[in-house]
């Protein structure tokens, strides 16, 4: 019986069994285009023909001098043209072939052949041909010819170009009772050589096919397929058997209504036993800036009253602690599923193990994925791995406490997520019996959050606010008046010019370099009117003056004093000696600076705890801003000893014992107004000691205007400033031993005209 070729409507037709098939027949198509389909069918039909037919990567060897004289051996050098010689051959050469398969494949071969010689070969060239078959047949495709033409067909797949000889006995195999598909990556320029008119096969072609991606081959599907058994087995050993893990339906059943489909209750969200159904919202912006604050505590009331478990996280979810992480087993990996699989362990309910197989499918599905993203070390999976675990365990409790199917807990992020560890247990938690809810009411900027579960709602308005309300205190609501004011703010105050009181939390310094002249027109003005001032980011560009004033000009000491005294604002501070802070003097904070300072870097958290903090009550972005300073100076080693001698402990005691009076200037600081100032006046050989240059140094990274005037032009300023960055100006006489006078008795108006004023013709 010799086989005919038969058309397919979809290719799940070739896993057909033969008495199935609409027309009785087999299957020979050539695939030249790619798409998800194509991919599913190849991977099917690779492992049919891999377990039970033929893969063939590359072409089949031409039989070598030893094929050929084992062949010789056997079967003779005869050769005669005729289906009964060829019959009686494969009975002797291929003995586990039935009569109905010899008989098919006689006849197919003698067709082939009798093709050949009608197309001009001599006999020598069939013998030739015919030699070359029973060896390839007999090397190659052995383990197939006793199952051709069963209802099972057996499965040959062809990757590459197939040669003339090598199609022919395709032919021959395909028409014996073999499903044959030829998968040609570079389309049917070189096929068309070994069959110009397309007679022995067919082609696949529906829309939408593409090239291949770059890369594809059955050795890539080989190995995609041995990870997908590793991920199979690791599977296996981490749930131990049992029931099967039941599945998450995650957000496939809602309605795209936000809060309302939280609200759902579990029994209305579907009732397949083997799913449970969770949401993965997220929601960008307020729909209403009134109502938005009370609808959100209705909704965490119904929630509530509904009994489901919840957990509420403000912010930024707070980092692992010490504790935890050292809570969670683990070692030292080589490989990554024996990290996997001893990490997996520290996942544990012991109330319900089907919550267990739940979590722990989860962890495993996204560490996976996590490792086979770019540049994901070992090293860098076990961290994320470790945070995750973390995580879990501290919210757990809240979560699963009394948990049982088919009840569906919710944890709610209220502030958006902000990088790829929250990212990744945000994720995590939606593949659990849990409701994941992210809310960004100031509308969320950049989100790491990416997720085939997740769906996003947007809403134009945007809200800024800090705090889910879990209680009725909590709840504040502005009016319309508010929010217009607010709007009306984003427009008046961004990028205008014209600045709201305390609009800004952050600043940063820029040094201005000045004539000593500009010193004075420049101190008593707005910073937003001095060169270098800027906004980026909400963070100022503060231009501030740091300057040394060495002499006497012209030796004029009316003059030099009454300058001094028109520079005595009320935003200015006034030392008139050297030093201004006795190293000997008494701080209460030198105790207890050891334990501030770790590894060069504050501990906030703890100097903020400590009952003798003495910053508490000012404002809080005033007692961050001059945390940051303080942090700064210690970085910028402006101090000399910084990091060497314990210098930096003193910079601590210091910074936290500054003059009340200092404080208040810092906390009326308004950084796109008049700026603070500092005038230090050294009339003597006495020097700076080392804290009065720790603090001139703090407050002038603190945006403080900071003059020196030393008449006598010592080094008296310089002795512990690690850098030179104290701008001098020398303007006259040096003098010495003055007495500083009572300046707020002293004129400020010069009678002596400067040259700058006889020129422009003032006063």
């Amino acid at each position: 019986m010799v086989f005919e070729r038969r058309k397919i409507k979809t290719l799940d037709d070739f896993f057909l069994e033969r008495k199935n098939r609409s027309a009785e027949g087999v299957c020979f198509y050539r695939i030249n285009g790619y798409n998800e389909q194509v991919a599913a069918f190849l991977r099917r039909y690779y492992e049919k023909a891999r377990l039970s037919g033929v893969v063939i990567e590359g072409r089949i060897p031409n039989p070598d001098e030893k094929n050929l004289a084992y062949y010789s051996e056997i079967m003779g050098m005869d050769f005669q043209m005729s289906a009964g010689f060829f019959a009686a051959g494969l009975k002797k050469w291929l003995p586990r072939m039935d009569g109905r398969q010899r008989e098919s494949v006689a006849t197919s071969i003698y067709d082939c052949l009798d093709g050949l010689r009608r197309a001009g070969k001599n006999d020598n060239m069939l013998k030739n041909a015919y030699i070359k078959f029973m060896c390839w047949l007999y090397y190659k495709f052995e383990r197939i010819v006793n199952r051709l033409g069963e209802d099972d067909l057996p499965k040959i797949l062809y990757e590459g170009t197939v040669s003339y000889y090598e199609l022919l006995l395709l032919v021959v195999l395909s028409r014996a009772g073999a499903d044959v598909v030829l998968l040609q990556y570079k389309g049917d320029d070189g096929y068309r050589k070994a069959d110009p008119g397309l007679a022995y096969s067919e082609l696949f072609d529906v829309p939408g096919l593409s090239p291949f991606p770059e890369g594809f081959s059955l050795k890539q599907l080989r190995e995609e397929q041995a990870k997908e058994l590793e991920k199979e087995r690791l599977y296996s050993r981490v749930q131990g058997g049992g029931e099967p893990v039941l599945l998450n339906c995650t957000s496939a059943w809602t309605k795209g209504e936000g809060l309302n489909d939280i609200k759902t209750e579990a029994k209305d969200r579907g009732s397949d036993p083997k799913l449970f159904y969770n949401c993965f919202c997220l929601i960008r912006g307020v729909w209403d800036k009134l109502a938005y604050m009370s609808d959100l505590y209705q909704f965490y009331l119904e929630l509530k009253k509904s009994g489901r478990n919840i957990v509420v996280v403000d912010g930024d979810i707070p980092q692992p602690t010490m504790e935890e992480i050292g809570a969670v087993s683990r070692k030292n990996y080589t490989r990554r599923d024996d990290l996997l699989m001893d990490l997996s362990g520290n996942i544990c309910c012991t109330a319900d193990i089907r919550l267990q197989k739940i979590m722990r499918k989860a962890f495993l599905d996204l560490m996976l994925a996590e490792d086979g993203a770019e540049s994901a070390g070992l090293n860098r999976l076990k961290n994320k791995a470790v945070h995750l675990i973390c995580w879990l365990k501290r919210y757990q409790p809240g979560l699963f406490s009394g948990w049982k199917l088919p009840e569906i807990s919710c944890f709610i992020c209220f502030g958006g997520c902000h990088n790829e560890n929250e990212a990744l247990f945000l994720r995590f938690l939606a593949r659990l019996p849990v409701d994941v809810l992210i809310l960004a009411p100031d509308g969320g900027g950049q989100c790491e959050l990416k997720d085939p579960f997740l769906y996003e709602m947007r809403h134009a308005e945007s809200l800024a606010v800090r705090q889910f309300p879990t209680d009725r205190a909590g709840v504040s609501v502005g009016t319309a008046a508010y929010h217009a004011e607010r709007e009306l703010d984003s427009v008046l105050y961004q990028d205008s010019g014209i600045y709201r009181n305390r609009q800004y939390a952050k600043a940063n310094v820029i040094t201005l370099k000045t004539m000593y002249e500009e010193i004075a027109i420049l101190w008593d003005q707005e910073l937003k009117y001095r060169p270098g001032f800027g906004t980026v980011d909400d963070v100022v560009s503060l231009p501030v003056i740091f300057a040394k004033v060495s002499g006497v000009k012209d030796g004029e000491l009316s003059a030099y004093w009454a300058g001094i005294r028109g520079l005595l604002t009320a935003e200015t501070y006034l030392i008139r000696q050297a030093p201004y802070i006795d190293p000997a003097g008494f701080n209460p904070m030198k105790e207890h600076v050891a334990g501030f300072l770790k590894n060069g870097k504050l501990m906030r958290t703890k100097i903020r705890a400590h009952k003798g903090y003495p910053y508490g009550y000012l404002r809080e972005e005033i007692q961050e801003y001059i945390l940051d300073k303080l942090q700064l100076l210690i970085d910028l080693k402006r101090v000399k000893g910084t990091f060497e001698n314990g210098t930096e402990y003193t910079i601590v005691a210091t910074v936290l014992n500054m003059d009340r009076e200092i404080l208040r200037l810092l906390q009326n600081y308004d950084f796109t107004g008049k700026n603070p100032k500092l005038i230090y006046l050294s009339t003597t050989e006495t020097m700076l000691s080392l804290e009065d240059t720790i603090l001139t140094a703090f407050l002038n990274l603190a945006g403080f205007d900071v003059v020196f005037f030393v008449p006598t032009g010592y080094q008296s300023v310089e002795r512990y400033f690690g850098q030179n960055i104290i701008e001098e100006h020398q303007i006259g006489t040096y003098m010495y031993d003055l007495r500083v006078p009572e300046l707020k008795s002293v004129s400020s108006k010069q009678t002596r005209r400067s040259w700058r004023d006889i020129i422009f013709k003032r006063g």
